[in-house]
């Protein structure tokens, strides 16, 4: 083993655990923000399932179809994308990432399932059934979340910014620029696009917007603060909500977060 290879080991996992105990201070610090005084309606939610989740899972991307979720965790060496029953949370397939990249956003398109990577330009092309990858493609931001309104790929980087992707070309074809009460917002992580409306967690908090894909404009908050409670991770560390998916079929709606122990189906009502 050379050194290059000896010292990548070590930097590797520990530049993991840096990341995780940043993401969870500013998680603790920003979760109330996203509640603060503006005039955007907040949703709030009524559970209607609970659904086992690993705890091990850094949840960076959830999509659902026809019974099974397909995931893309995140962090150094603990990367992969899976395909895992609803009901009992078992995973059916797995493909581990190579260890120098760190998983994001994952979405459907046709017969493929699309991830992105973080910081390394890469997005990843996968066969649905079996998870075996069959291609890649580049970008030039970091790659957060992504979705797909069945023309074209929808992709976060951290900013104020969505890209919208060409599905076959991967190609940038057009932008929105996302505002909260006219002031950009920025944040956006993973994405899911419901009944003609962009969901997005904003990271690093336990809310979600609803955005206009025509304007850009936030329309609704929705508070989740709350919805993990003390005695559901046992003394467990976890980090933010981060995770959407929706069945289209049945009208339902599903959250998590990174390293939750549970996936919740809620419903959403109007607070304010």
């Amino acid at each position: 083993m050379t050194k290059k290879a000896r010292s990548s080991r070590f930097i590797l996992p520990a530049i993991t655990a840096v990341l995780l105990l940043a993401a969870m201070l500013f998680a603790a610090q920003g979760s109330s923000r996203f509640v603060e005084a503006d005039a955007i309606p907040v949703l709030g939610y009524q559970i209607v399932n609970v659904y086992p989740h690993s705890s091990l899972a850094f949840t960076q991307g959830l999509v659902y179809d026809e019974g099974v979720l397909y995931e893309g965790t995140g962090l150094y060496g603990r990367s992969s994308l899976l395909r895992v029953d609803l009901e009992t949370g078992r995973v059916l397939v797995q493909t581990r990432l190579e260890s120098t990249l760190f998983g994001e956003g994952v979405a459907i398109w046709k017969d493929r399932i699309i991830q992105l990577t973080w910081q390394s330009g890469l997005g990843l092309v996968y066969g649905k059934e079996n998870l075996t990858g069959i291609g890649n493609f580049s970008y030039q931001t970091e790659g957060w979340g992504l979705t797909s309104d069945n023309k074209s790929l929808i992709m976060s980087d951290g900013t104020d910014i969505l890209h919208i992707l060409d599905p076959e070309s991967f190609a940038e074809k057009g932008r929105i620029l996302v505002t909260a009460n006219g002031t950009p917002l920025k944040g956006l992580n993973e994405l899911e696009y419901i009944k003609g409306q962009i969901y997005a967690n904003v990271w690093p908090t336990n809310g979600i917007v609803i955005i206009s894909p025509e304007s850009g404009e936030v329309k609704c908050k929705i508070n989740l603060q709350g919805i993990l409670q003390e005695g559901d991770i046992q003394g467990s560390k976890v980090d933010v909500l981060n995770g959407i998916a929706y069945d289209a079929k049945e009208d339902r709606l599903f959250v998590t977060g990174k390293l939750w122990p549970k996936l919740f189906e809620i419903k959403l009502r109007l607070e304010k």
